[in-house]
């Protein structure tokens, strides 16, 4: 059993994958507390309900999409997370896991899309990143910063030329909504050559930043 905050189908608003349909697996609970969160919603562990892994993996097949998301909350911090993903990559679909780096990733399965969503110092838990998981990013694993200011971004350049020079995962800068200008992160990243990729929160944009469940 596992506790499920919502399943749902809609299209993928980021990661290198965005645009595509996806179903998202959204489970219940999470130890942190990013002040930017934008699923608080999906904070307690007993928001949501509690399903068989056979009956989610069940709905997942059912809906079709070519791409499944396994989210939260913090997914990794209920322990049948990685017999979810297990059964997951029994389907013929991508799996992705969507994970803060607090907790540690080294029993997530090799064929699982890891994005590691490292926290900087404006989301209030930066503490709480476990630097040692960057050993188990794989070349088709993401590694994703929320930047909310110019000081989110100085950190995040440090971090790449400091940690993750040699990395093979491809590095993700994201603007917090509303708090930090896309125009201004892309002058930043295009002055300083940073090896790096922006995104947008796609979902947001065809949505609004208040809809929920898309």
């Amino acid at each position: 059993m596992i506790n499920i905050h919502e399943i749902y189908q809609s299209i993928q608003g980021e990661s290198t994958l965005a645009g595509m349909p996806c179903t998202f697996v959204r489970l219940a609970g999470c130890p942190l507390r990013c002040h930017y969160c934008d699923t608080e919603q999906a904070i307690p562990f007993d928001s949501g309900q509690t399903m068989s892994i056979t009956r989610v993996i069940a709905q997942v097949k059912a809906m079709g999409n070519p791409l499944v998301l396994v989210t939260g909350g913090e997914p990794l911090a209920q322990k049948r997370c990685i017999d979810l993903l297990d059964g997951l990559l029994g389907l013929d679909v991508i799996v992705q896991l969507e994970t803060s780096g607090a907790l540690d990733v080294k029993l997530v399965p090799q064929m699982v899309r890891k994005v590691m969503d490292l926290k900087t110092p404006d989301s209030g838990e930066e503490k709480r990143n476990r630097w040692e998981n960057l050993q188990y990013l794989y070349k088709h694993d993401e590694i994703k910063f929320v930047l909310a200011s110019r000081c989110d971004y100085e950190w995040c350049k440090q971090v790449i030329e400091q940690r993750l020079h040699d990395t093979s995962a491809t590095i993700l800068l994201s603007p917090c909504w509303g708090k930090l200008a896309p125009s201004d992160l892309s002058a930043w990243i295009l002055e300083d050559g940073l090896p790096a990729r922006m995104q947008l929160q796609m979902h947001k944009v065809i949505w609004g930043a208040e809809a929920k469940g898309v």
